[in-house]
């Protein structure tokens, strides 16, 4: 890719793409984030801050990684500043409605819309994290993508596709996450929770259900706002597919609950990140 990449939205991904990417056919990566106190991450990865028309200005590829609720709200703020032809990679975790809804508005800027899903934590893989693009640009964003050291894979060439799948997928990854909250929070409050997770393990061997209980806290304290945000999304796409809603609003209310706690996963240990939640959910 040469000239101009621009981030929108610095947070964790972003952060994690700039700081893993191959630069050399770049002349400037530039970034833009409401919040203003990731300029000094921005500036700490060689990336130029600057407010959302500086940051737009001249870039050929912009990289939108907001949250979920603000998607469509960033494609239709940053549309007046981009150039014709733009790249936009929406990297954010929205329904098919949301996606189309921000490809309409870029599109009718002059700019190209991909459809992208980012498949997995952003670490350790950075750069090289799975994703999944979709759209009429698909093709030749994944090019530049893979120009840029990223690992993309091109899903179909209607908007929509690559999220769809990202949608569905997480009713199963955050819809366990929810779960393990229920179940192993109210065993542990029982004093039961070594009999129940050994009667998991003894269902199902090839799970580790102990360690993977403590790693779904971990990714529910430090996360589970911007995954309740998602699972808002999920929900969205089922109701787009006459479907109900019910296991994706439900795993929403544990991820927003859990997240707005504030705990700090010190401990990698199971018991101690329970006792620390169940300490955190007194009324």
């Amino acid at each position: 890719m040469n000239g101009k990449l621009a981030f929108v939205g610095f947070g964790e991904a972003g952060q994690a793409f700039a700081g893993s990417l191959s630069r050399g056919g770049l002349e400037r990566v530039a970034g833009y984030d409401v919040n203003r106190e990731r300029a000094a991450a921005m500036r700490a990865l060689e990336v130029m801050p600057g407010d959302r028309a500086l940051a737009l200005a001249g870039a050929g590829a912009v990289w939108c990684l907001v949250t979920a609720d603000r998607a469509a709200a960033a494609a239709e703020d940053c549309v007046p500043h981009l150039a014709p032809g733009t790249l936009w990679f929406d990297g954010n975790s929205c329904s098919p409605g949301t996606k189309t809804q921000a490809a309409a508005l870029i599109e009718a800027g002059q700019g190209r819309y991909v459809d992208v899903a980012i498949m997995a934590p952003v670490h350790p893989l950075r750069a090289r994290v799975p994703l999944l693009l979709a759209g009429p640009w698909a093709e030749e964003a994944a090019g530049q993508l893979r120009s840029l050291g990223m690992n993309p894979t091109v899903v179909g060439d209607t908007v929509g596709q690559a999220s769809t799948i990202k949608m569905l997928r997480s009713v199963m990854i955050k819809g366990i996450e929810a779960l393990t909250a229920e179940c192993v929070l109210g065993a542990r409050k029982a004093g039961v929770e070594e009999r129940v997770l050994a009667s998991l393990q003894a269902s199902d061997p090839g799970f580790d259900w102990t360690a993977r209980s403590a790693y779904n806290f971990e990714r529910m304290a430090v996360h589970g706002q911007r995954r309740a945000s998602e699972m808002r999304e999920v929900a969205k796409t089922l109701r787009e597919l006459d479907l109900p809603d019910r296991m994706a609003a439900a795993t929403a209310q544990w991820q927003d609950q859990i997240g707005s706690l504030k705990v700090a996963m010190d401990r990698d240990d199971l018991g101690p990140r329970a006792d620390a939640l169940l300490a955190a959910l007194k009324p």
